[in-house]
């Protein structure tokens, strides 16, 4: 299964097909919603796409490899105390979340519409991802930094990042860097 496909086109018809599974959800949008998003007549669609699990996993692909580029780079360029990691992480978590929107949350809220085809071949995307978030977790378990397990503490954490999709006003007051340093602050009990 080849997802991905370098076409300008085809990542211009991705990119709007993850802002209409984000407003209606996967299973809401109809193949009819997503060639008027884009432009195009229906049957034009299937010369870009197998079909809508197809769309589906070329949306979450691209989500899921930007958040492993945004997270990777982000710990590259930062302090690499543990605390300075976890920071990192949470900012380029949201950032992911908050900047571009739409690819990342898809793939966060419509993973378990993939197909099984499509679920093997993203997989390794997903894991590498979250390992990323387990390393610098254990980094700061190790360190004495936060305390708790590291199951738990990873799914506390990637929990509440993920909801600000549903709160998070970007003309507030406060920045996605905030954010990320009141989430540190808060789990390292430690004053913000």
């Amino acid at each position: 299964m080849n997802v991905m496909n370098d076409s300008p086109r085809r990542k211009e018809l991705t990119r709007q097909a993850a802002q209409l599974f984000v407003q209606e959800g996967f299973d809401r949008t109809t193949v009819r919603m997503l060639a008027q998003e884009m432009g195009i007549k229906s049957g034009s669609l299937f010369h870009h796409f197998r079909d809508k699990q197809e769309i589906l996993a070329a949306v979450i692909e691209e989500g899921t490899q930007n958040a492993l580029l945004i997270a990777r780079a982000s710990l590259e360029s930062c302090d690499h105390t543990p605390e300075a990691r976890l920071q990192a992480m949470a900012r380029a978590h949201l950032e992911t979340l908050l900047t571009d929107r739409n690819a990342h949350v898809v793939a966060l809220y419509e993973w378990r519409r993939l197909d099984p085809e499509a679920r093997d071949h993203l997989i390794h995307l997903r894991d590498a991802y979250e390992a990323l978030w387990e390393a610098v977790i254990d980094e700061a378990l190790d360190a004495g930094l936060i305390h708790g397990d590291r199951f738990l503490v990873s799914r506390f954490v990637m929990g509440a990042l993920n909801w600000t999709v549903r709160w998070y006003d970007p003309a507030g007051p406060r920045s996605p860097d905030d954010l990320a340093h009141e989430l540190v602050a808060m789990i390292t009990q430690r004053p913000a």
